[in-house]
């Protein structure tokens, strides 16, 4: 790996292939530091940058993102000198003919730390991406979580000693961070010593980022290493920045918002040594659309391909989920949740296929087809959606799980057939459509469970953990197990939680037949529930 820094106060992480360099991340140590000039790596794994921020000579800690030094020194234009190899950090500069030395004699002494910070701002989203087997023979979780500061954190969380340190610091972003999603393309052990990953992160200004995640685990005592590759990005109003006289214009949707973001699941089985040719991304938008984004990693760029207004109104969830026939064909379906209390149904195979077809032939300009019109809308709610879940049962049905500003859970059991025509019903009071599309897949709906005031705030986070047990999270700090049958949904057990205002709710099984949950909102917490 080489680094390279330049006065537009950033600096890169290059690599070398095929005889050439090759860009894997370019960062930017802290706001208004335009000049940097110098890398320093300290024997405990922390990367110093020296430089500039205006007239003052800046020392900044990449590891704890503080300044270490600052010295009023009148600006880079002068000979310098800084030496960090000293238990006391030196630095020299010439001003008006003459050489000052300034010496920081507390550089020994350590601050005490009682507890490490994780976010600046209030958590917006968190992701378990999957475990990792240390040299200890430790199981590592690493987990995702994003914020209002604009900061995605990678964190290790160490289940044997209940602790959580972080990984990696991303700072890309120009907004607010408000959703995460990764596709993992690893091998299928989950314990395994390597996790390569693919993560997007979307929020505020309509800006969506692109990473490769490379997480492994050193045989050293260092622990874990987290390498971050950018390889996309992607800006609605991207086209504003290069406009001219922008005070003569009035700019016509300045605060789109990402609110939910899932990679599609098509059933893919990718090798980590090889390229992502193709992976798509659903949004769900606060403008009331729903967007399908194509992501190459060979090219490096993020495309929209396709895009519908049906909603209305702000879209808050979308899910994803595949279904195959038993004739041997598969079906690609979406699921989006706004706030007026619906849920859209669609079959996105025809858009996915067309577009794996012709991506060879795209230059980057690609103009957005419809979606047309859902496959299937059923009324769940009275008002917004907040959490959506998609999950297959033995009999090969799918339950849709969602949780509402309402404070109340819905259930509702659907099914894939294959049938030719189209129909229109009504069940359960509920409003279904059943359309026809390439191949004749219909969606029906079977049966509904509804929990009126599951929790006494709105319900924020839900999981379905198998066809019988589900989990749900609510602005009342409740988190509640409900056991699903035949009957509906019933009450098993609840416990409080610490963390106020929880915004989102993830789940994974351990080994041990237990189930941890992870909630954010103001702080982060990890719970563990054992059956």
């Amino acid at each position: 790996l080489l680094y390279s820094t330049g006065r537009d106060g950033c600096y890169c992480q290059l690599s070398v292939e095929n005889g050439q360099l090759k860009v894997l991340r370019k960062q930017k140590p802290c706001k208004g530091m335009d000049w940097i000039e110098k890398l320093y790596f300290t024997p405990d794994n922390d990367l110093l940058v020296m430089g500039f921020h205006s007239t003052n000579f800046v020392l900044w800690s990449t590891r704890t993102n503080e300044k270490l030094l600052c010295v009023p020194c009148g600006g880079g234009h002068r000979s310098w000198s800084s030496d960090c190899f000293l238990s006391t950090r030196v630095f020299a500069y010439i001003k008006s003919g003459n050489i000052f030395v300034y010496q920081n004699r507390s550089a020994d002494k350590r601050q005490s730390v009682l507890k490490e910070s994780l976010h600046g701002q209030e958590l917006t989203s968190v992701r378990h991406i999957g475990k990792i087997q240390t040299s200890a023979n430790e199981t590592v979780n690493i987990l995702l979580t994003g914020s209002e500061d604009m900061i995605v954190n990678v964190l290790a969380f160490n289940g044997s000693s209940n602790t959580v340190f972080p990984l990696t610091t991303i700072i890309d972003h120009i907004s607010s961070v408000r959703a995460l999603a990764f596709w993992n393309i690893c091998n299928k052990d989950l314990e395994s010593s390597t996790i390569s990953t693919v993560l997007f992160s979307a929020g505020g200004r309509a800006e969506i980022e692109c990473y490769r995640l490379l997480i492994s685990c050193e045989d050293s005592t260092s622990g874990i290493r987290c390498q971050v590759i950018h390889v996309a990005s992607h800006r609605l109003d991207e086209h504003w920045d290069h406009v001219k006289n922008k005070h003569k214009i009035i700019k016509m949707d300045p605060e789109t918002r990402y609110m939910s973001i899932v990679v599609v699941n098509e059933g893919l089985d990718l090798d980590s040594r090889q390229f992502v040719s193709c992976l798509f991304l659903a949004a769900a938008c606060s403008d009331g659309c729903v967007r399908l984004f194509l992501m190459s990693e060979h090219s490096q760029k993020l495309l929209l391909i396709s895009e519908t207004f049906h909603h209305q109104c702000c879209v808050l969830k979308v899910d994803t989920f595949m279904h195959k026939f038993s004739t041997g064909s598969r079906r690609v379906f979406l699921c989006s949740a706004a706030t007026d209390g619906s849920i859209a149904f669609w079959d996105i195979t025809p858009t996915v296929d067309f577009a794996k077809s012709s991506v060879e032939f795209t230059d980057g300009k690609v103009q957005p087809t419809n979606l047309g019109i859902p496959s299937l809308t059923v009324q769940a709610h009275q008002s917004g959606i907040n959490s959506l879940h998609v999950e297959k049962t033995s009999e090969g049905h799918y339950l849709v799980a969602s949780g509402g500003d309402d404070n109340s859970i819905h259930i509702c059991v659907i099914s894939m057939e294959m049938e030719t025509g189209s129909a229109a019903s009504s069940e359960l009071g509920h409003t279904v459509q059943c359309r026809q599309d390439d191949g004749g897949s219909c969606i029906r709906l079977l049966k509904t469970f509804v929990v009126l005031s599951a929790h006494a705030a709105s319900i924020t986070g839900l999981k379905i953990l198998h066809p019988e047990l589900l989990v749900s999270i609510s602005v009342d700090q409740r988190l509640t197990l409900w056991k699903l049958s035949d009957d509906g949904l019933h009450f098993l057990c609840s416990r409080f939680c610490h963390v106020a205002d929880v915004a989102e709710l993830d789940c994974w099984e351990d080994r041990e037949l237990g189930h941890y949950s992870v909630l954010c909102g103001q702080g982060l917490e990890v719970v563990k529930c054992v059956m």
